[in-house]
Order: C-alpha cells, then sequence, then structure tokens
C-alpha cells in the first residue's frame, strides 16, 4: 500500500502514513515468532524509508497497541474464558489488573493518536514507534 500511494505525497508535499503494529516489535511475544518476524521487518523498513521521504513533508510513523477494548480483546477473552470456566468480565478485568493503568485502552484514545499523527502538527514526528499500552512494557526507550 506505501507503494502505491508514496509517490503522489511526494509529489503533493505532503502525506501521512501510521502502520498499525504491534508492542511485539519492542518485546517480541514467544508463541508469535512468523508475526514477530513480518512486524519487525516492517519496523525496520520505515525506519530508513521516513527519514528519506520527510524533506517532502511525507511523514510514516508506527503505532504499537497494547490491549484496546476491541472486538479482538473481546474474542481472546471469551477464547481463555471458556478454557479457564471464567466468565468474561473476569478474564477482562484480570487483564487489565495486570497493567500499570489497571485498565484497557479504548480505541477512542487509539483513533486520537493516529488523528494526532496524520495531522500539521505531527510534522517533526519521522520514524517513531509510538506504543500505546498502558505501560505494560517496560522499557526505557
Amino acid at each position: 500500500m506505501i507503494k502505491a500511494v508514496i509517490d503522489p505525497m511526494i509529489e503533493r508535499k505532503w502525506g501521512r502514513i501510521v502502520n498499525i503494529t504491534s508492542g511485539s516489535v519492542k518485546a517480541p511475544i514467544p508463541h508469535l515468532g512468523l508475526s514477530n518476524t513480518a512486524r519487525t521487518g516492517l519496523t525496520g523498513f520505515i525506519a530508513g524509508l521516513s527519514r528519506q521521504v520527510a524533506q517532502h513533508n511525507v511523514i510514516i510513523n508506527n503505532l504499537l497497541p497494547g490491549a484496546f477494548d476491541t472486538d479482538r480483546l473481546q474474542k481472546l477473552a471469551k477464547v481463555e474464558a471458556e478454557k479457564s470456566g471464567k466468565s468474561l468480565e473476569e478474564v477482562v478485568r484480570a487483564r487489565a489488573a495486570g497493567l500499570p493503568t489497571r485498565r484497557v485502552g479504548q480505541p477512542e484514545e487509539f483513533g486520537a493518536m493516529c488523528a494526532f499523527l496524520c495531522s500539521q502538527y505531527a510534522g517533526y514526528i519521522v520514524g517513531q514507534n509510538i506504543l500505546m499500552d498502558g505501560g505494560n512494557i517496560n522499557s526505557t526507550l
């Protein structure tokens, strides 16, 4: 998709691309080896490309979501609830309790960050991996 839009963005001297990847590029998930690899490859590609096109006001960044209250989280929680014999609410509460924020993220929070990265105000944020996980991944960088 980037290949299809990047040249017209360069010609217009304006564009924003936000890749939605995963916190697994900072902290790989043990049982998701292939997914970790693909996402890390995209991250490396973007690190180089974003710096080549920034001079044209084409800004590319990555958002790395953690647990957000989405259909996917609900489906995964439902599977876990069925396996463990717990209620769906108990599973979601337990997941939230393990996060520093003690809650899962709301889609509106994610949307607001994405909208900011697509705005004219994010023109100096280039090739970054912005982790939105409620503080789950414990790292300095």
